[in-house]
């Protein structure tokens, strides 16, 4: 799997881990191991930017996903497909957001920027929370993800 990665937050972050986090979503999900994703960690007014430009939002989020080819993501085994490789898309991730939302979550930065980029990985491979049963199921399978993550970390 090809995965980019860009840090342009001026945040020190650790990459690897956000490299990892999302290589272990990926895989776990069955996407195709010829896929490439790219991930931007970017700052606060280029967030509110991308924010305001593409989600009618205001100020800055802390994640956002770009899908680029949801038509050929093969999402497992279960699924009939070409065996194409595929362009997910784009994760923009904001480090200074997500360090706010650590304090107020009673975590780690580090740990709001893992969850926010299994987040984002599941919204490049469909997933939504706009409907309360969507929510439940993003959310179940987002926490499922990274604590088999945390897990391998551990015990490794």
């Amino acid at each position: 799997m090809s995965i980019e990665i860009a840090n342009e937050s001026g945040v020190e972050v650790d990459t690897d881990a956000i490299l990892a986090v999302a290589r272990h979503a990926l895989d776990e999900m069955g996407v195709n191991p010829l896929a490439e994703l790219s991930i931007l960690l970017v700052d606060i007014d280029y967030m509110a930017e991308l924010n305001h430009r593409w989600m009618g939002g205001d100020g800055p989020t802390d994640v956002l996903a770009f899908p680029m080819d949801e038509g050929s993501v093969d999402h497992g085994p279960g699924e009939a497909g070409v065996g194409e490789p595929a362009l997910l898309g784009d994760i923009v991730l904001a480090p200074e957001v997500a360090a706010k939302q650590a304090v107020a979550a009673g975590h780690s930065a580090a740990d709001e920027l893992h969850l926010l980029t299994v987040h984002g990985a599941l919204h490049l491979l469909g997933y939504d929370h706009a409907e309360p049963e969507e929510e439940r199921e993003m959310f179940a399978l987002q926490n499922r993800l990274l604590q088999s993550w945390r897990a391998g970390r551990a015990g490794g």
